[in-house]
C-alpha cells in the first residue's frame, strides 16, 4: 500500500513537472560556471534587433542597482584646428562610418552611452601623417574486425550480424547478468560504452522469433553465444526506452556544458574588451588617423576595419597603417599592452558556433522533455507486470529496491536536470542578450545587431588581436637589435667594456700627468748645455727631448 501510494505521488509529479519547467530561476550558477552577475533585465529581447522602433526601451519595473559609473569625458574635441586644410591628398580609409551614435536605450551593464564617447583624444603628428599617406596616384585603395569466430552448436543469425555481437560480448559482462544491470542501471556493471554497444544489439521481432523456432526444433542442441544474448535482451520489456533514459542521464553534464561553455566564455570576451584600455587607445588612434586621412570628423568606425590596418601601406616606406599604429600606441601610450593576452576568452569564444549551441540547448530541452514521458511510461510498465511474473521479476524487483540503484534515484536526478535546464535556459537568454547590448555599446546600429552573429565578431577581434601582437613584437625586437648593434659600437659608461675603457684612459692620463710635471719641475741649471751648437739648435734639441721623455 505505501509503494502504490508512492508510485501515484509519482505519476502526479509526472503530470504537472512540465507544466512548471517555464518558471524562472533565479540562481545563475551551472556547475562551475557563475553567471550571478547578469541583469534580469537582460531576460527581455529588447536588444536583439528585431524591434527596429526609435522609442527607447522599457526598463523593468524593479531594476537591481547598477555600479557606480564612473563620470563621463568630455567630447572628443576635434582633432586639427578649423583653419587647418589638407595641402595635399592623403589615402582614405574605406570604413563604414557609424552615423547615429545616440545614448543606448537603456542602463545596461556597460553603461549608458557607447564606448566612443568615452575615447580620450589623441594628438597626431599630421604633418607626418600627411607626408606617409600622401596620394601619389589615381587609386588610393587596398585592398571491424575479422577473425576466428567462435563455433557455436546452433545459429539463426546471419554471419556479420553474429560476428557484431560476438564482438561487443567480449567487452561487456556474460549475457546473464545482464538483465539485472539493465533494470537497476547500474553504472558499475554498464558504463556508457556499454550502453552504446548494447543499444546496436537490440534485437528485432523477427530475430527473436527465428532464434525461439529454431530452439523448439531442436531442443537438445544448445544455442549460440549471440543467439543466448538476444533472448536474454528480449526478455526486457521498453529496452530501448530504458536504453534512451539511462544515456540522458549520464549524458547531461557534457551535453549541458558543450552549452554553457561557450556562453561563459562568450560573456568573458565581453567584459574583456569593454575592461581593455589597450583597446580603447588602439581604436582612438585608428579614429584619430582615419579622420585627419579622411578630412572628416566621424565618431566611429566598424570595428570589422580593423581586419583590413594591415593591407592599407603608406607611399614612402611601405609600411602597413597597423604598423604605424603600433609606433603611435608605443610612443603615446608606453603603457599598454599586446591586447593579444588581454583578450583569451575573445579567442576562445570565436573557435564556437553559436548556431549550434542554440541547436543543441533546444535537442536538450526535447530530451529532458522525453525524458520524463520515458520514465512515466517504465513506472507504468512495471506496476502492470508487478505479480505477473513472479518468479522471473524478483530478480528485477530486488534491483529495483536497491535505494543506490540508478533506477530508484531517476526521478530525483531529473528534477535536478529540469532546474538545471531553467538555469541554463535563462543563462543563454541573458548572455545573447548582453552581446546584442554589447553591440549596441560598440556604436552598431539595431539593423547591424541583427546581422552579426558572435562568432563572426569574436574572429574579427581575436584575428586583428594576433595581428597587432605580431607587429608589436616586430618592433620592439627591431629596436632591441638597434640598441645592441649602437651600444656595441659605443659602450655607455655604465656597461663593463665602458667602464673598463674610462679607467685605462684615466691611468694614461695619470702617468702622463706625473711625468710632465717631474719634467717641468727639473732645475735648469742641471742641464747639460752644449756651447758648441747655435742658440736655436740647442733649443730644438731640447725640445725634442722633452717630447721624447713625455712619450715614455
Amino acid at each position: 500500500m505505501k509503494e502504490s501510494d508512492q508510485t501515484k505521488d509519482l505519476t502526479w509529479d509526472f503530470d504537472q513537472s512540465w507544466g512548471s519547467f517555464l518558471q524562472s530561476n533565479t540562481r545563475l550558477c551551472l556547475n562551475t560556471f557563475d553567471f550571478s552577475d547578469l541583469w534580469d533585465e537582460e531576460s527581455s529581447t529588447e536588444d536583439e534587433g528585431t524591434n527596429a522602433t526609435n522609442e527607447p526601451s522599457k526598463v523593468l519595473k524593479d531594476p537591481p542597482a547598477p555600479p557606480p559609473l564612473p563620470p563621463l569625458p568630455p567630447p572628443l574635441p576635434s582633432i586639427s584646428p578649423k583653419g587647418e586644410t589638407i595641402k595635399c591628398r592623403t589615402l582614405k580609409l574605406h570604413w563604414k562610418e557609424l552615423q547615429n551614435l545616440a545614448p543606448l536605450p537603456r542602463m545596461t551593464r556597460f553603461g549608458m552611452q557607447t564606448i566612443w564617447a568615452g575615447l580620450e583624444p589623441v594628438h597626431l603628428d599630421t604633418n607626418r601623417l600627411e607626408y606617409l599617406f600622401e596620394s601619389k596616384g589615381s587609386s588610393t585603395s587596398f585592398n571491424v574486425v575479422s577473425g576466428r569466430q567462435k563455433q557455436s552448436p546452433l545459429s539463426v543469425l546471419g554471419l556479420k550480424r553474429s560476428n557484431i555481437i560476438t564482438i561487443a560480448l567480449s567487452r561487456l559482462p556474460p549475457p546473464r547478468l545482464l538483465p539485472p544491470a539493465i533494470y537497476s542501471m547500474d553504472s558499475c556493471v554498464l558504463d556508457r560504452d556499454d550502453i552504446q554497444r548494447l543499444q546496436e544489439l537490440i534485437p528485432t521481432e523477427e530475430e527473436l522469433s527465428l532464434i525461439r523456432e529454431a530452439s523448439a526444433q531442436n531442443p537438445h542442441m544448445p544455442l549460440a553465444q549471440a543467439e543466448v544474448c538476444l533472448l536474454f535482451l528480449g526478455e526486457i520489456p521498453h529496452l530501448s526506452t530504458r536504453f534512451q533514459l539511462w544515456a540522458f542521464a549520464l549524458d547531461y553534464d557534457s551535453l549541458e556544458r558543450e552549452i554553457a561553455e561557450p556562453l561563459f566564455h562568450l560573456k568573458l570576451a565581453m567584459e574583456q574588451l569593454a575592461a581593455s584600455q589597450t583597446f580603447r587607445c588602439i581604436l582612438a588612434t585608428v579614429l584619430a588617423i582615419g579622420n585627419f586621412l579622411n578630412g572628416c570628423k566621424a565618431r566611429g568606425f566598424e570595428l570589422s576595419y580593423l581586419g583590413k590596418l594591415s593591407q592599407v601601406r603608406d607611399t614612402h616606406t611601405r609600411q602597413p597603417l597597423l604598423h604605424h599604429v603600433c609606433v603611435l600606441l608605443l610612443q603615446l601610450y608606453p603603457q599598454s599592452t599586446d591586447l593579444y593576452s588581454d583578450v583569451t576568452s575573445v579567442n576562445k569564444a570565436s573557435k564556437n558556433d553559436y548556431s549550434q549551441v542554440q541547436s543543441n540547448f533546444t535537442q536538450l530541452e526535447a530530451q529532458c522533455k522525453a525524458s520524463w514521458e520515458q520514465l512515466k511510461l517504465l513506472n507504468k510498465a512495471e506496476e502492470k507486470q508487478k505479480g505477473r511474473k513472479g518468479e522471473k521479476r524478483r530478480e528485477s524487483d530486488d534491483a529495483l529496491s536497491l535505494d543506490g540503484s540508478l533506477r530508484h534515484r531517476l526521478p530525483k536526478i531529473l528534477k535536478d536536470y529540469e532546474e538545471r535546464l531553467k538555469v541554463l535556459r535563462a543563462v543563454h537568454r541573458r548572455v545573447m542578450n548582453r552581446f546584442h547590448s554589447f553591440l549596441l555599446f560598440l556604436g552598431y546600429s539595431r539593423a547591424m545587431v541583427r546581422d552579426t552573429t558572435p562568432e563572426d565578431f569574436c574572429k574579427n577581434i581575436s584575428n586583428f588581436s594576433l595581428e597587432y601582437r605580431t607587429m608589436r613584437q616586430a618592433i620592439l625586437q627591431q629596436r632591441e637589435r638597434e640598441r645592441q648593434r649602437s651600444g656595441a659600437e659605443s659602450p655607455g659608461p655604465n656597461t663593463p667594456v665602458g667602464r673598463r675603457k674610462h679607467q685605462q684612459t684615466a691611468l694614461q692620463v695619470s702617468d702622463e700627468q706625473s711625468r710632465l710635471e717631474e719634467v717641468l719641475k727639473t732645475p735648469v741649471s742641471m742641464t747639460r748645455l752644449d756651447v758648441t751648437l747655435p742658440r736655436n739648435r740647442r733649443r730644438m734639441l731640447d725640445i725634442q727631448g722633452l717630447v721624447h721623455f713625455h712619450r715614455n
